[in-house]
This record gives C-alpha cells, structure tokens and sequence, in this order.
C-alpha cells in the first residue's frame, strides 16, 4: 500500500472547526476550542468520524487525511487510532465499487505518516492485516512482511503482541492458500517462546501453535525438511503433551514406511481421529523412503526390485514414483529400463546424524581409494614414459656418436697424397 500524503494549511484550532462543520457537530466543538480545550474537541470529531464513511467519493480521501492530521497533533494519538481504523473496517458506503482501496490507502497513511520507529504503528499495523483478512487480499501484506522483524525491534514489542501479529498473519497466509508462507510465519511465533523458560514452553499457547506448525509440516505436500521445527523447544516439548503426534514427527522426520505402517497399527484409528489425511501421508512417507533408500546405497544404482519393496508397490509403478521423487527434489538419477536399476546422481539426506557420517565417511575412504589407483596408475605410466624417453635419448646420442666418428676417418677408398721435397729450384 502507497503512502499518502497529506497537504494542510492552518491551525489545530482552524483545521478542528472546519472538520467540524464538515460532520456538522460545529456547536457542540466551537466552544470547547474556544476554552482551548483541544483534546476534548478532537474527541468529540474522532466520536462522530464513522459519518465520513458516507461522504462522496470524491471528498472521502481528503476528509480522512484532514481527521489523521489533527489526531497526530495529539500528545496521545494512540487513544484515537483504534476508533479511526475501526471505522475503515467498516463498509464504505459512499462508494461500494471502490470503497476497499479508499479504505486500504487512508489506512496506509495513518501507518507512515507514525515515524518509523513509533510504537503505535504496531497497533495500526494489527488493523491492517485484520481489514485485509477481512477482505481475502493478503498479497498486500506480502510486503510488510519482509520488514516485520526490524520493526518489531524497533518498536521494542512485546513477546506477547509479537505472537499475535505472526498469529494473525499466518491465518492469513492460510487463508489465501500460501501454506508455506503460513508455515513459515508460524515458526516465526514459536521462536519467541524462551528457550530458557520451561513454564513458557510448556504453556497451553505455545503447545496450541506447536501442534498447529507440525501437522502442517506433515501435511504439506512439498515439505520434507523437518530439522527446523524439530529444534524448537516448544516442539520438543511435545513428547510430553503429545506423545502420539511427537512419534508421527520422528517417523516423518528420519523413518520409512514400514515404521508409519506399524504406527497406524500401534494406534489404530487415530489418523482418522485426528482428520488427518492418510492417502497424503502415506504417499510422502514413500517419497521420503525413496530418499532415504537413495542416499543409503553405496553403489549409487537402486533395483526396480528394491525400490518396489521398499516403497511397497508394484514393480510396474516404479517408474512413476522415481519420477515423482524426482519431481520434488528429494532425488537426482535417471532410469535405466534396460538393465531395471535407477542411476543416482544426488539426493538429500532427510537427517545427518552418526549413521550418516559414518556412510559419509564410507564413501570418502571408497574415493580416496579410486584416487589412489589412479595416482599410482599415473605414476606408473608416466614411469614408463619418462624411461622410454631416456631409451630414445640414449640411442639417439650413441648414432651421433657413431656418425661423428666415420666422418672423421675419411673415405677408406682415397689415396692420401704425400707431401713434395722442396729442392734448390724453388727458390
């Protein structure tokens, strides 16, 4: 929502009459501004400010950014933006086709024209995200959000409201089908909760939102990393208030298939008591045992045969679960019809414990041995290159040798002519 700004001229005194005599209550404010009893007049306009609901359209943004600019002349607007925000909520009935985004910018206003770090805009802030539930447009708080954070701690907010506001807009998310978003902002909630604080995570609030944020980390059809919700204390503390639905988080979290098949036996008819979903469930348990199958084998190639046991299909449907699995990013590898084995390329490991470090390790030390052999294949071969170098070196030298030596001899066939005796008549 853009900001709006507001452009007036005039004294508290002159601006107060004149939306007085727009509300027609100028007797009963006159007098009272008269015995410079402001405070008194501007309650008296904020009472009867739901009548510019009805003003036409036309003069319905002005009217309201006359009414903010008086309140916030105020030593205490916080004790009249409430009763202006709630009016907003209401129907704007000068103008039925535009009356949400009349209401949304006059809210907007109120919101940045608080500096920044003003405690009231938390209370503002509440009112919008209540007027755009009210309206289904959650998309307009999408923005807001990414600056939740800074705010809350500038405003210096308390633990409490902080929880209200994620609260409020994780329904909101909910509502508008952004699930992830819902989620998120959730985890958001639980993270005030003082780790420190056994009392606050043990509390009914904090086991309600807990319980809220992990039937929607086991429902979600795109999610399988559970180590965040897992490590929230308030979650943890589960295990006590909710032993049942702590052990379904375990098995979602580092178990397979067969262990939710030996769940739902353990606790016959409790999926169902609970309303969850248990086609959903059981077709993410699946993808999530073909991960863990993927990321337990060492050869990197899985069998039709064992990926079918596994995930307890037949062997017909393998390649449509392999493609899912693929699909969701748990897994990379292709499919090799011919010789019935998927090829792993990656996979995501659902929890790093012992075990898999252990198996990390496994395939360090199987590489280190690759790396070897070939080091010292290298080392062999380039051995025997450098010696079949030193080979030719050493011949090519002994045949210059040899051809140096038969140039110096002379042709064998040639007489060598002998010197002549030098006698009297060459002088």
């Amino acid at each position: 929502m853009a900001p709006q700004l507001i452009f007036v001229d005039g004294t508290f005194a002159e601006l107060a009459q004149e939306m007085a005599d727009y509300l027609q209550i100028s007797d009963q404010v006159k007098p009272l501004l008269e015995q410079d009893k402001n405070e008194d007049a501007l309650q008296a306009i904020v009472k009867a400010s739901s009548a510019l609901n009805a003003v036409p359209e036309a003069q319905f943004t002005g009217a309201y950014n006359l009414l903010v600019h008086l309140v916030l002349q105020s030593p205490d607007p916080k004790k009249y933006l409430p009763t202006i925000c709630g009016n907003l909520l209401k129907p704007i009935t000068s103008s039925p086709t535009h009356g949400f985004t009349l209401a949304a910018n006059a809210l907007s206003t109120i919101f940045n024209l608080l500096g920044e770090t003003n405690p009231v805009r938390y209370n503002v802030l509440m009112q919008i995200v209540r007027f755009c539930r009210q309206h289904g447009q959650f998309d307009l708080l999408k923005p807001l959000i990414k600056n939740l954070e800074s705010w809350l701690e500038s405003w210096q907010t308390s633990e409490e409201d902080q929880r209200k506001l994620y609260s409020d807009l994780s329904d909101a998310a909910h509502e508008a089908g952004d699930e992830e978003e819902a989620y998120r902002l959730l985890l958001k909630l639980l993270s005030t909760f003082d780790r420190d604080e056994q009392e606050e995570i043990t509390s009914d609030e904090a086991q309600k939102h807990s319980l809220k944020a992990l039937r929607m980390a086991i429902s979600s059809p795109s999610r399988f990393d559970f180590q965040d919700l897992r490590a929230l204390p308030s979650v943890q503390a589960l295990a006590d208030s909710h032993p049942v639905y702590s052990q379904l988080l375990d098995i979602f979290a580092e178990q397979d298939l067969e262990d939710y098949k030996d769940f739902k036996e353990e606790h016959e008819g409790w999926i169902e008591q609970e309303k969850l979903d248990n086609e959903k469930l059981e077709r993410k348990m699946r993808l999530l045992t073909f991960a863990s199958l993927a990321a337990s084998t060492q050869n990197r190639e899985i069998p039709y045969a064992n990926i079918a046991k596994a995930l307890q299909i037949p062997d017909s449907d393998v390649e449509m679960w392999t493609i899912d699995v693929v699909r969701v990013k748990l897994v990379e590898g292709r499919l090799s019809q011919k010789n019935k084995v998927f090829l792993v390329h990656r996979t995501t490991y659902r929890v790093f414990g012992e075990k898999q470090w252990r198996e990390l390790g496994t395939r360090v030390d199987q590489f280190k041995s690759v790396v070897d052999r070939l080091t010292s294949t290298v080392r062999k071969a380039q051995a025997e290159v450098d010696a079949q170098r030193e080979r030719e070196q050493q011949e090519l030298e002994r045949k210059m040798a040899n051809a140096g030596l038969n140039s110096s001899s002379g042709n064998p066939g040639e007489r060598r002519r002998q010197p002549r005796q030098r006698t009297d008549d060459d002088d």
